[in-house]
């Protein structure tokens, strides 16, 4: 007999995917939709083989009406249904924004919780394609910064499938963001890291946990999605140099995991922070803020952040990898801190 606990490696793609099917056969309110999420499986693979399996009544193609598809999934959501939408590139939010915030996050706040919106957004973040402007954003806290969303973004198969389940189960809309640069696609290239053993159970992985998957003293480097893999990296490389860096993935950037953010920090004393978002007003200072303002003398020296630059993504491919976070500018800036009050 097979051992139904074997490991398997999957990709984040056919994670979000198995996620997704289990949850459609438990519960019969969840359905998905989106551009070319039906037959074609969704451009980026997280919806491969539903639509043969559940057919076009849950697995729902759309025009290219972001407006109609999000809204009609905030209604749907208020009736007691289940709605899964994809909004293929983040960067899209413009058209539908409307729908996003002033409606499903706000929609049980405005009826003094007596209408729920259990919806999960799932939509494609990162650069590093030259896709250019329109394609490449991140947009973390753009959405985290909306009260009423969680916000979560995996970095392993692992938690994609355990993130999947925990968002469509949530009363709460979930903003469920996946890295081009993780997916698993064979055009786009993935990061080994990304590819994880995954059970065959059903599992949650909780949002508003971060997840320590390096333990150091040091100096602690917090990243999210495909940072964390670039802030693995460049901790291998920094105990070469003799400095032990413990890594934070963030999994969740709402609700934020302060306390492990903190407890963390407080056993280094040093902080560094990773974010392919823009670097302004974003998730890198709020990070650095859950510290310095808990209590600013656990630190030894000043925190740093690794972000992307306040410039439009540029389509040039040696401009935008230029302007893109990676291993070598974190070890950099590592190493010129761990040098203060040494």
């Amino acid at each position: 007999m097979g051992n139904n606990n074997a490991a398997r490696r999957l990709t984040i793609a056919k994670a979000m995917a198995e996620g997704l099917s289990m949850e459609m056969r438990r519960d019969k309110n969840v359905f998905v939709m989106g551009e070319d999420v039906g037959p074609l499986g969704g451009v980026f693979g997280n919806t491969r083989g539903l639509f043969a399996e559940f057919g076009n009544e849950r697995v729902r193609d759309t025009p290219i009406s972001e407006t109609a598809f999000i809204g009609a999934a905030v209604g749907a959501a208020a009736t007691g249904m289940r709605p899964v939408v994809e909004l293929m590139f983040v960067d899209f939010f413009g058209v539908c924004m409307d729908a996003i915030y002033n409606l499903a996050a706000k929609q049980s706040y405005f009826s003094g919780g007596k209408v729920k919106c259990p919806m999960v957004l799932m939509t494609a973040v990162g650069g590093g394609y030259s896709d250019a402007g329109q394609h490449s954003q991140c947009l973390y806290s753009t959405f985290a910064h909306l009260p009423g969303l969680k916000v979560v973004i995996p970095s392993t198969a692992y938690d994609a499938k355990g993130m999947m389940i925990a968002a469509i189960r949530d009363d709460n809309p979930v903003i469920f963001m996946f890295h081009k640069n993780l997916q698993g696609m064979g055009w786009l290239g993935t990061v080994k890291g990304a590819i994880t053993d995954v059970p065959k159970e059903s599992y949650e992985t909780p949002i508003g946990r971060a997840s320590v998957v390096r333990e150091g003293t040091d100096i602690t480097i917090v990243g999210l999605g495909a940072t964390v893999h670039q802030a693995l990296d460049a901790a291998k490389n920094l105990e070469q140099e003799g400095v032990k860096a413990e890594v934070i993935d963030l999994r969740s950037v709402v609700p934020l995991d302060r306390e492990a953010i903190f407890n963390s920090v407080k056993k280094t004393g040093r902080l560094a922070v990773v974010d392919d978002d823009y670097s302004s007003f974003g998730v890198t200072g709020e990070v650095i803020t859950s510290v310095v303002e808990r209590d600013i003398s656990v630190l030894k020296t000043s925190p740093i952040r690794i972000a992307y630059p306040d410039i439009p993504i540029p389509f040039a491919r040696p401009m935008e990898q230029y302007a893109l976070p990676n291993a070598r500018k974190i070890i950099d800036k590592v190493m010129t801190q761990m040098r203060v009050n040494t």
